[in-house]
């Protein structure tokens, strides 16, 4: 009987858990450094901290009033947009060009088809052929050879 063991060990360690390490290590660090630091360097270090936290928590507030908002219905959920319908409307334009642009490829190619047969037509009722040829396999093949 062999005797299997399962490990955790991830080959690739998660970027979080990296970042968590590096943040603790980084805070003892400077933890122990301020010890040994000038009354005025410490002032200026609480001053610049304070700062930053000013800064971090207005650039929160401005990030989570820019970021949509989720918004249940059901099952489904729906990104309220602040754009509205503008933002629909300019999704859906590309879409609505792409379509009219086959449409109008469509309606070409079928005026040129309706053209080419129209100059058969034309050639076949403008010469004096008996109807015995119009039944001929290979007329179509002399048609296609010896137009103009």
């Amino acid at each position: 009987m062999t005797n299997q063991t399962k490990s955790t060990f991830s080959p690739v360690p998660d970027r979080d858990g990296l970042e968590a390490r590096f943040g603790v290590r980084v805070a003892s660090m400077l933890g122990e450094r301020a010890q040994a630091t000038a009354p005025d360097i410490s002032e200026r270090l609480r001053f610049a901290r304070e700062q930053a936290l000013v800064r971090a928590q207005a650039a929160r507030q401005v990030q989570t009033a820019a970021a949509p908002v989720v918004v249940g219905r059901g099952r489904a959920a729906v990104l309220a947009n602040p754009l509205g319908w503008w933002f629909k409307l300019g999704s859906a334009a590309p879409l609505a060009l792409l379509v009219l642009g086959l449409a109008g490829i469509a309606h070409v190619h079928d005026k040129a088809q309706i053209a080419a047969v129209a100059e058969v037509d034309a050639a076949l009722l403008s010469d004096d052929l008996p109807p015995a040829a119009y039944t001929d396999p290979g007329f179509a093949e002399y048609l296609k050879t010896h137009q103009e």
